[in-house]
């Protein structure tokens, strides 16, 4: 576990990561992380939920009309 210090930054607030987080997320500077809900609390991740959302729907039809891709594909 990591303390973080709620700092100001204009008129919002903000949180300085440290470098050893910052190198366990693998971010780089202008990179996005999304902050989520989970039943547990709260949850930073450098990964969209809702892309992953998307992926697993595209990789469904992936999965089932592969022929067809295979087909536009040429």
């Amino acid at each position: 576990m990591h303390a973080l210090t709620v700092t100001s930054v204009g008129n919002s607030l903000g949180v300085v990561l440290p470098k050893e987080v910052t190198s366990l997320l693998d971010l780089k500077k202008g990179d996005k992380i999304f902050l989520t809900k989970s039943p547990d609390g709260y949850r930073i991740t450098p990964y969209d939920p809702e892309f992953q959302e998307q992926m697993k729907a595209a990789r469904s039809v992936m999965k089932k009309r592969r022929n067809a891709l295979r087909e536009l594909a040429k």
